[in-house]
């Protein structure tokens, strides 16, 4: 049995720590995008939480510490079911994130050379990849996480993680969502349950103090 690791320092660790970016895509972010025009919800804290996405991958780059990157791939065929069902009672017969479109571009962010870059056909992260298998041939103990939304695909991929061991920090103003409510619901439940909720200027300070 490993030792537990209680403090914020201890967890992310550059030795067994990593950070998870979820869905910082255009149909996700941008104007014109599948959430815009399709769900027609205010975009505006998913595009400004792309500068510090952007802070902590680079302080995770400078202190070693891997970065993984989600990519939602929606196309018809590979959703599961409940969620193509959702889909058509609302009648939304466009595709999210569809295969080689704009959408399914990076938004303001990009994976640098020889980070992972994992597909997902759903909410979780988990769920149908090798996302558990990449992290464990690391040793990592920790995830720490960005992006959006927070209350859909962070917070599945993050229910995941908890239940397969994985310590999960989650920066508050690295992660966003269209529905502000649903965002401070999810940090609420993180802080009393899954993880620690933690801000970038602690994680820059204790991954520059290690440097």
């Amino acid at each position: 049995m490993s030792e537990a690791l209680l403090s914020l320092s201890a967890q992310i660790a550059p030795a067994h720590a990593a950070v998870l970016v979820v869905d910082m895509q255009n149909d996700f972010c941008a104007a014109g995008g599948y959430i815009d025009r399709v769900i027609k919800r205010d975009l505006a804290a998913c595009q400004q939480v792309a500068k510090p996405v952007n802070e902590l991958v680079a302080a995770a780059r400078a202190t070693q510490v891997p970065v993984f990157w989600l990519r939602a791939n929606y196309a018809r065929d590979l959703i599961p079911e409940p969620m193509r069902a959702k889909l058509e009672r609302q009648n939304i017969a466009e595709t999210c994130c569809a295969p080689g479109s704009w959408g399914a571009d990076w938004f303001a962010v990009a994976p640098g050379p020889g980070e992972t870059v994992i597909e997902k056909h759903c909410y979780s992260g988990f769920m149908g990849t090798d996302l558990n298998v990449r992290l464990k041939a690391l040793g990592i103990r920790t995830l720490v996480f960005c992006g959006v939304q927070t209350q859909v695909c962070v917070e599945s991929t993050l229910r995941d993680a908890h239940s397969l061991g994985y310590y999960c920090v989650v920066p508050e103003d690295c992660v966003a969502s269209h529905t502000l409510p649903a965002h401070a619901a999810t940090l609420a439940s993180v802080k009393f349950l899954f993880g620690e909720v933690s801000t970038l200027a602690e994680l820059k300070a204790i991954w520059g103090g290690r440097g």
